[in-house]
């Protein structure tokens, strides 16, 4: 339990730092009120008026806040899901956000060309989402088996292909609402209301199905990793490739099993947010949930659950961070707070030296001289 603990800390101090390394920035900016009155209105917009709600208030200042947060949670669990599993092969996924774009398309596309009952449309444009970004991810894959090609440098230049073919020609191109008319559109057209991610409270809130679903998908990794010979298997590589291969480990199946399933999860980001919100693929998905990932695995120690965790708790500031103008501070602020703790965790050797446990250095016990033996008088 010590061990895991001491795991754990220095991801908890990094944010508790970067919480208090920005409070210090607005009130140097501002002042210290104004700071404090800052961060509690980021955590009522994250987590729901509680005061507000015990004087008589509606329940919908608590659903509310908690849908939006909800909601911004999956997605970051679902791309930190994607950064995670790739670690643990030991490939670091970049290509998050192309994952990510190419499986919004998809599920798009599904959403909107086919008819289907609600209980098959659903699973339909999520598999597509999936498939779309697994495939999109086994490219670098692929390259780096065959052509020894690093993971970071393909999964950039890939997330740059997947903007300029999904965001600068598919969506404002052939697959546009109304392409082959007059109209001047951006975006794919609406997906049916069978393929929309039900509500799980109705008119209270806009909390979908989508959050529980990337809550059983990082359960379902953890027991993957933790209790399946495959998920030991795929461990075993990242620590050691070469003694994974002598043990009769087979690494390069291993490797892209590992890529080709970190890109699935973050192509069903990408359908959680056209299915769940934005109810088809907009010109732009704006804010990039695949980079975001990255922030989010390491934070929490590429561990599912630790992933869960961390992006429960980022998800809620960012929820937030709308109320936070009230005060005159930018709403993206939540983002830099995120930014900064990553920041603190790429010094996690300095935490970990001052989490060690001090060993006390044993005393040498003293060696007593003999006592020198009476001489004996002469006669």
């Amino acid at each position: 339990m010590g061990e895991r603990l001491r795991a754990v800390l220095p991801s908890v101090f990094s944010v508790l730092l970067a919480l208090a390394v920005c409070w210090v920035f607005i009130a140097l900016t501002r002042d210290a009120e104004k700071a404090t009155l800052a961060y509690f209105r980021m955590l009522r917009g994250g987590l729901g008026d509680w005061p507000m709600y015990f004087e008589g208030g509606r329940i919908t200042v608590l659903t509310r806040p908690l849908g939006e947060a909800a909601i911004k949670a999956a997605l970051l669990l679902l791309t930190g899901l994607s950064v995670a599993v790739a670690f643990k092969v030991g490939l670091f996924n970049i290509g998050a956000q192309g994952q990510m774009l190419v499986g919004a398309l998809a599920a798009a596309v599904v959403g909107a060309q086919l008819q289907l009952p609600a209980v098959l449309h659903v699973p339909a444009a999520v598999l597509a989402a999936c498939v779309a970004g697994g495939l999109w991810a086994l490219i670098a894959a692929v390259l780096k088996l065959t052509r020894g090609v690093h993971e970071v440098i393909s999964t950039i230049m890939l997330n740059w292909v997947a903007v300029s073919l999904v965001d600068n020609w598919l969506s404002v191109g052939p697959l546009r609402a109304g392409a082959g008319t007059n109209l001047s559109t951006t975006g794919t057209a609406e997906i049916a209301a069978s393929a929309q991610l039900p509500r799980l409270l109705g008119e209270l809130s806009r909390l979908h199905l989508g959050f529980p679903m990337a809550l059983a998908v990082a359960l379902a990794i953890w027991v993957w990793l933790s209790r399946l010979r495959s998920g030991f298997e795929t461990r075993a590589v990242g620590l050691g490739s070469e003694a994974a291969r002598a043990a009769g480990i087979p690494v390069a199946r291993r490797t892209a099993q590992a890529m080709g399933l970190a890109g699935a999860l973050a192509g069903m980001a990408g359908a959680v947010l056209v299915l769940g919100t934005e109810y088809r693929y907009p010109g732009s998905l704006g804010a990039p949930y695949g980079f975001d990932g990255i922030a989010i695995s390491l934070i929490g120690g590429n561990h599912p659950l630790g992933v869960a965790l961390s992006a429960l708790f980022f998800g809620a500031l960012r929820a937030g961070g709308t109320l936070m103008q009230l005060e005159g501070v930018h709403k993206s602020y939540p983002e830099l707070i995120q930014g900064l703790a990553l920041l603190f965790v790429a010094g996690r050797l300095v935490w970990v030296s001052l989490l060690r446990p001090r060993r006390v250095k044993p005393v040498a016990p003293t060696q007593q001289q003999p006592a020198p033996s009476p001489e004996v008088p002469r006669a």
